[in-house]
């Protein structure tokens, strides 16, 4: 397929809501804080870690400089009054992920960390956690991990992106070990993100690749793990930090939403030609994006979309139904730079709330008020 191709952009009407009207807004040193340590941190991943019933967060800190991942346990409100350090030692960390690693029925942790070694944490089935082995190369730029059955032998895999280097895909053995490692991509690549779905519909996971440094974004196409068939979307020069997927116009086919830095936002709409050529912009807001996630926060049956951004306040824009039409409004007015943003129940009450980890400042969380309202 050729890479070559029209972009289209078009502005959407985009008005602002009161700012904090559908969410608790947390101010420091509050319980909607993770702590009160102002820190590095890079990355945030929630589960039942403590097979308790309730969702907990896990922080990845540090970035370049050394720091300790913390595990945050929710008392079952929503609140996080316990928490604890993940690991001995400190590590410059940029990603945390929760998955069942060894297949034991509980939920274990991968860390990704920049020019040190990644490692495994095993979890005892309680929320404690042994250190295990080392996965990809010992001392690459990692940037994140994505914990997914690639190969489809019923284990969890993990894919590595990597910046300016080989991505890695380590595959599981079966028992939470990953001797495997297969090279990705180029060895200049510098994949920021990946996100990991089956965009082609034809029963295997495909890779949607965020890329930086002027560097064009790619889809890869799964054909029993060989990646050769790739599809290019975006306006081929753009610098996207996170991806997001969802059918945002409810036509059946998935959609690719990007988190651009110094350029507004976009969404690339999919549909059966897989080409992914109509592109709107979500903004006219040349932010510094750094993540972006999809959910149905408002509950009215279409999904909307949550930015993280850096220097700027971050945003949510609500689907007015038809995917190319928003209402924007502010999470808050705080300028932090947010590294991560993601969408999560914290309190069980079927609405949707959102975490952030925030670098060198309070990691933060807000509670979705529209189950309140109703």
């Amino acid at each position: 397929m050729s890479s070559i191709y029209t972009v289209l952009l078009f502005i959407l009407p985009i008005s602002i809501f009161a700012q904090n009207s559908d969410f608790r807004n947390p101010q420091n040193g509050t319980r909607y804080s993770f702590g009160v340590e102002k820190i590095r941190s890079a990355s945030i991943a929630s589960g039942d870690i403590d097979a308790d019933g309730d969702i907990d967060i896990i922080i990845a800190n540090g970035r370049h400089w050394t720091a300790s991942n913390k595990i945050f346990l929710n008392n079952g409100k929503g609140q996080f009054t316990v928490s604890y350090d993940l690991g001995f030692y400190e590590s410059t960390s940029y990603a945390a992920e929760v998955g069942d690693l060894d297949g034991d029925g509980d939920l274990d942790i991968a860390v990704g960390n920049d020019k040190a070694p990644n490692r495994l944490f095993i979890n005892n089935g309680k929320g404690k956690f042994v250190e295990g082995k080392t996965f990809g190369k010992l001392y690459s730029n990692t940037r994140n991990i994505t914990l997914v059955d690639l190969d489809k032998d019923g284990d969890l895999d993990i894919f590595i992106t990597n910046r300016r280097e080989f991505n890695e895909i380590c595959i599981n053995d079966g028992k939470g070990n990953f001797e495997k490692v297969i090279n990705f991509g180029e060895s200049d690549d510098s994949t920021i993100d990946v996100k990991i779905f089956d965009i082609d519909k034809d029963g295997d996971e495909d890779l949607i690749l965020a890329n930086r440094d002027g560097q064009q974004n790619y889809i890869y196409l799964n054909d029993e793990m060989n990646f050769e068939n790739k599809i290019p979307f975006g306006t081929g020069k753009d610098e996207t930090r996170s991806i997001a997927i969802s059918d945002l116009n409810k036509d059946g086919w998935s959609d690719l939403i990007l988190a651009n830095i110094n350029e507004p936002n976009s969404i690339c709409f999919g549909d059966a030609s897989m080409s992914f050529k109509n592109i709107i912009k979500l903004d006219n807001v040349k932010d510094a994006s750094f993540s972006i996630d999809a959910a149905d926060y408002d509950q009215d049956g279409d999904v909307d979309i949550l930015v993280g951004n850096s220097g700027e306040p971050n945003r949510i824009y609500q689907n007015l139904g038809d995917g190319k039409s928003y209402k924007m409004m502010l999470l808050s007015s705080q300028d932090f730079d947010t590294y991560d943003i993601r969408f999560v129940d914290l309190n069980k009450d079927g609405f949707k709330d959102v975490v952030e980890a925030n670098s060198k400042e309070v990691n933060v969380y807000y509670i979705n008020r529209k189950k309140i309202r109703q």
